[in-house]
């Protein structure tokens, strides 16, 4: 499962989440690299937490001074399904865990028509996955074949 823990300053952003969206989030991460929050919301309350035309992302950028991004999440979802999402809704066929040199390592195949769509442009989506999943599940690398 996973190695964090939520901080005191995720649990204040979570609040704040909380009052302007009106929906619930399940763990607001921090990435420190590009300074982006990621706030996992239960499927049934993104429209509610994302507002109409997006006002509550824009209005959540603006008052934390960085880049707000919802992603859809339930402790009921599988890892594949978690990570379908976190790949732009491509169509997994298969997901291997192999531990390797102490690291955990997630072998995904995907469909050809959606590995593009998988790795994003410029690794951008696989890259938003491996730093989630790092911290949800302990994975440390996401080769895409």
């Amino acid at each position: 499962m996973s190695r964090d823990k939520i901080t005191m300053e995720e649990l204040r952003l979570l609040a704040i989440f909380q009052d302007i969206t009106g929906a619930v989030a399940y763990r607001c991460i921090e990435d420190p690299e590009t300074g982006k929050l990621y706030f996992l919301v239960n499927p049934s309350e993104i429209g509610k937490a994302v507002g109409r035309k997006g006002v509550n992302v824009k209005m959540l950028s603006e008052l934390f001074g960085r880049r707000v991004e919802i992603i859809p999440y339930s402790p009921e979802m599988s890892l594949e399904e978690f990570l379908s999402r976190l790949l732009m809704n491509a169509k997994i066929e298969n997901i291997r865990m192999v531990e390797k040199d102490g690291e955990k390592r997630l072998i995904v195949k995907v469909r050809e028509e959606d590995k593009g769509k998988a790795i994003g442009r410029g690794g951008r989506n696989i890259e938003r996955a491996r730093r989630i999943l790092r911290l949800m599940y302990g994975i440390d690398k996401i080769i895409i074949r």
